[in-house]
């Protein structure tokens, strides 16, 4: 349970991929490294046409990456690898050949709100309140800025990563983009993510597939662009700006 859970279950041509940890629903590296497999798997199965992510419990959806390991980053190599963990699940889902939709029923930091971006439609609830708040700790975004710029826009990222203290609602997200539809419960959620996925697996899957080409057009460098925000992020972990915030952090 330390490295939380992942399960996938597979009903009417529907992949529901369910994933938890105890600490907020965040992402150690073992648990992104099977995250990023199991998206690379579903791709290739044929009696799966549509994709749900979506988290265990109500309050959290993904409070990011975790703040265990980011402290016990000694070295450059392994700061790009822990930063990579994010990247490797957002090429996943951007090379997946199969449509996501992400279920958000509650908050949404960090990576959390980048794995949100990387679906190609996302719901959520009320609850579901996004923050960037990485610069108060002496690093950025920079592993998810590409694919939450993309769904937002540059000005909206502008806003959600400088003022990195402020909780931004659901509805903002969605004026911005990065939500669909945004529900009063998670029941009315489930319902509506429910309906899309079984209207999707009516349609002709390689007109999906083509379709998901296209949402992803000029997103073929990522592959590398990541690596390399990977590498900025994995450097200024390193600092003694970061790593002193980190101690403070750490003691509240």
């Amino acid at each position: 349970m330390n490295n939380g859970s992942l399960y996938t279950h597979i009903q009417n041509n529907i992949a529901t991929v369910e994933f938890y940890h105890p600490a907020s629903n965040s992402f150690p590296s073992e648990l992104l490294k099977r995250l990023a497999t199991t998206f690379n798997e579903l791709s290739l199965n044929d009696d799966v046409r549509v994709i749900v992510l979506k988290s265990e419990k109500e309050k959290t959806f993904c409070a990011g990456a975790s703040f265990d390991e980011l402290i016990a980053i000694k070295n450059n190599e392994e700061g790009k690898h822990f930063f990579m963990g994010f990247a490797n699940v957002i090429n996943a889902m951007r090379t997946c050949s199969k449509l996501i939709i992400g279920r958000v029923q509650g908050k949404a930091v960090g990576g959390g709100v980048g794995l949100a971006a990387a679906c190609d439609y996302c719901f959520a609830t009320e609850q579901a309140s996004i923050k960037l708040s990485e610069l108060t700790i002496g690093i950025g975004p920079f592993v998810i800025a590409p694919i939450v710029e993309r769904k937002i826009g540059i000005a909206a990222l502008s806003e959600l990563t400088l003022d990195a203290t402020s909780w931004k609602n659901a509805y903002w997200a969605k004026e911005k983009g990065l939500f669909a539809k945004v529900f009063e419960s998670i029941n009315e959620l489930d319902a509506e993510v429910q309906n899309l996925s079984l209207k999707l697996t009516s349609y002709n899957p390689k007109a999906l597939y083509e379709m998901k080409k296209v949402l992803w057009e000029g997103t073929e460098n990522w592959g590398h662009l990541l690596e390399e925000r990977a590498k900025t992020s994995g450097a200024l972990v390193l600092s003694e700006f970061t790593k002193t915030a980190l101690q403070k952090f750490k003691k509240q």
